[in-house]
């Protein structure tokens, strides 16, 4: 096997000298790169940028590492302080004396008053604190959560909290987030977790929308169906149906102006029905969060446009 390159890296644009692949594969423990194709060793003394050091299990792996997680901005500080440790051990594991553990403890109280300082990291923190109550109680995926710090922290930037509650405007950027990332939640299962109620959330989130560069797609009432066809455990079949009879509500029209959550709720009703998954008006209502009268105009409205005709059972 010959050798042609010394040093350096290879350009993967380059092709193999010997049969033209472009196909290579990196061996940093002999610090070659040798082709897929015809094993031909194209660079050979390469540098490994990596670690130094080896590691075999994930716990070794986090011991060893000199670097610490990365940016968040779900935390107020996006994770770049440090935090002195309270199992008041040195380096070699040993308790701690006394008076050095007393000291310690000083030092530990001014790290945190340091840590937030300011008006705006002591309004972060809070808000934080805040996004993660309401996301874990929503279930919202990490996504979402870093979408709705983003937001909030323009908020802040433009001034728009101030003499305003910290957690309509928090919930607010909560359902902006879920609207940009396509998960489906309503604005009034977010404003069921706070304090201030429904109407302030929106009030904040009508601000949000004009202050704050935000692009809002339009709800689709298909992300709907999959929501509330898993709470009411209905096949895949069923939800497809939904998804079907929505989609040709679309091209007639019928959807203009509609709570999607309505819409998709009486789709999923009638869809139960043609598929012998028979669910009450009242439960498809509870899983969706809309009335039993939204659900039963809904599927009037859908049956009649549509011309469904449900088999008699």
């Amino acid at each position: 096997m010959s050798k042609i390159k010394t040093q350096g890296s290879y350009d993967e644009a380059l092709k193999c000298p010997n049969c033209g692949s472009t196909s290579f594969v990196n061996n940093y423990e002999r610090g070659e790169v040798v082709c897929t194709n015809c094993g031909l060793v194209v660079t050979e003394k390469v540098i490994d940028r990596g670690p130094e050091w080896r590691a075999f299990t994930s716990e070794e792996r986090d011991k060893r590492s000199r670097v610490g997680s990365p940016l968040s901005p779900t935390v107020h500080d996006k994770g770049l302080s440090t935090v002195i440790d309270w199992r008041d051990k040195d380096a070699m594991g040993r308790k701690l004396e006394p008076k050095k553990r007393i000291e310690i403890l000083r030092w530990r109280k001014w790290q945190i008053r340091t840590r937030v300082h300011s008006s705006i990291d002591r309004n972060l923190a809070q808000a934080m604190s805040e996004l993660d109550r309401i996301s874990s109680q929503l279930e919202l995926p990490k996504s979402v959560k870093e979408e709705a710090a983003v937001i909030y922290r323009k908020a802040v930037e433009k001034g728009l909290v101030r003499g305003r509650s910290i957690e309509s405007v928090m919930a607010a950027a909560i359902y902006a987030a879920c609207r940009t990332q396509k998960v489906p939640r309503t604005l009034d299962e977010i404003a069921k977790y706070t304090k201030a109620g429904r109407k302030d959330v929106a009030r904040c989130y009508r601000l949000l929308l004009k202050e704050v560069n935000i692009k809002i797609p339009i709800a689709d009432p298909i992300d709907f169906t999959v929501r509330i066809g898993s709470i009411l455990n209905l096949s895949g079949i069923t939800q497809h149906r939904a998804a079907e009879i929505i989609r040709e509500a679309k091209k007639r029209g019928i959807t203009a102006g509609k709570d999607p959550a309505g819409l998709a709720a009486a789709a999923i009703y009638i869809a139960s029905l043609l598929e012998n998954e028979r669910r009450t008006q009242k439960e498809i209502a509870q899983a969706a969060q809309v009335t039993e009268v939204t659900v039963r105009n809904r599927y009037k409205e859908l049956m009649r446009e549509l011309k469904i005709e449900i088999p008699l059972q």
